[in-house]
């Protein structure tokens, strides 16, 4: 394979008008941590920025921070960390899943747009992103959006990166907005509800007017390990249902304690703090349960958004046809399902499923083969498809950039 690492982003301008000429698409990686998701492609190129790694600026006053594409995720995040800062949007870490090293790089992260459980609150990482420098599929270089809130010129078009798995335009960088870390953190324990009872409970939390930043419900499993921080919990033996809270120390102690009140039908809540906390939402926003080196590591995992308050009823349903296990996250209306491991990963079934509830899903870990098979990302109605199309084309009329990676076929 032809690896053509690029020093900056002339260097990528030029690479990229060199494969229109020759007619050869590209596979663009950062760190490569994220390979694996997707529909294999079929290419001999590889586009390496991995040397385009450098903070260009950072204002912890301002709330923004202007990175080049491959910087380092890890190394970001401790950057804001250390001026007390951090993405809202709390982007989730793919390592442990896929069974790769390290946590990827910014661009994987935009690119990706993979939300953890903040998403109910903070939104996903498209409403943190707030300018981008890339190169399109014509291997011409364009900037959209800004360094501030209030600057909208080309703001929409930088949004449409966020979530494209590097089918648009090779980014090379970019500026997103961070946010205050909390001083304190609390994290409700309701054990041993079914799926049912956990989804009113996790409605309950939301509804009220205690600002919940997370809902999510751990089913008892006889499938899986115990892991992490979870495990310290209790998980697999006992149900766990988390609810958790942020802010002031004084405000989150006084609406843990009222929000358990209020809870006070579904049972006695124990209330975890501060770091024990923040591990616990790390095992649930990378789905440690199903990690790559754990007992269901084999099995594919699907990501399949839907309805909340249809989150139950689905999941449930899907552990009884398929034999699988389900995590539930954003209050129910993310679900996490392993299923047992054949040909197809029994796509039909889980997309029909996900749809009669008015969901979708994705096809996030499967081996090379399977991913052959079937439609990783959900097939998009004729509309929509035609509609993405022609946005695609817009980009990359040749289909250049990582060609195949999110259409089934296309990989020619």
């Amino acid at each position: 394979m032809d690896i053509l690492k690029v020093r900056d982003a002339k260097d990528v301008e030029q690479a990229v008008q060199a494969a229109i000429a020759s007619e050869q698409p590209l596979e663009i990686i950062g760190h490569g941590t994220k390979r694996m998701v997707g529909q294999p492609m079929a290419t001999n190129a590889l586009l390496d920025l991995s040397v385009l790694n450098a903070v260009k600026s950072y204002e912890p006053n301002e709330l923004i921070i202007t990175v080049e594409a491959a910087a380092p995720l890890s190394d970001v995040k401790s950057l804001i960390d250390s001026k007390n800062q951090r993405f809202a949007f709390e982007p989730m870490d793919t390592a442990p899943l896929l069974g790769t090293s390290g946590a990827g790089t910014i661009g994987g992260m935009i690119g990706a747009g993979l939300a953890g459980p903040r998403r109910i609150q903070a939104g996903a990482a498209r409403d943190h992103l707030l300018g981008a420098q890339a190169v399109s599929g014509f291997g011409d270089s364009f900037k959209a959006g800004g360094r501030v809130v209030k600057n909208v010129t080309g703001y929409d078009l930088c949004k449409l990166l966020a979530g494209s798995w590097g089918t648009l335009a090779v980014m090379t960088e970019v500026t997103l907005k961070v946010m205050p870390r909390p001083e304190s953190e609390r994290t409700l324990v309701l054990r041993g509800l079914d799926d049912g009872t956990a989804n009113q409970a996790m409605t309950a939390a939301l509804g009220s007017p205690f600002d919940v930043s997370g809902a999510a419900h751990v089913p008892k499993s006889a499938l899986r390990d115990a892991v992490g921080a979870l495990g310290s919990l209790g998980s697999p033996r006992d149900a766990l249902t988390l609810l958790r809270l942020e802010g002031i120390t004084a405000s989150v102690v006084h609406r843990a304690a009222s929000l358990a009140k209020q809870l006070a039908r579904f049972g006695l809540a124990e209330i975890i703090e501060d770091e024990r906390s923040v591990a616990v939402w790390e095992c649930v926003r990378d789905a440690e349960p199903f990690a790559a080196k754990g007992p269901l590591g084999a099995w594919p995992v699907w990501r399949i958004v839907c309805p909340p308050a249809s989150g139950s009823t689905l999941g449930e349903r899907l552990v009884r046809e398929t034999g699988g296990d389900v995590l539930y996250d954003w209050g129910g209306g993310l679900i996490w399902a392993a299923i047992p491991p054949r040909p197809d990963a029994q796509a039909a079934l889980v997309r029909q499923r996900a749809a009669s509830v008015g969901g979708h899903a994705m096809l996030l870990r499967a081996a090379d083969e399977v991913r052959r098979q079937v439609d990783v990302f959900q097939p998009a109605s004729e509309g929509v498809a035609a509609l993405s199309e022609r946005v695609r084309r817009g980009f990359d009329p040749k289909s250049i950039l990582n060609r195949g990676r999110m259409t089934r076929g296309q990989a020619i």
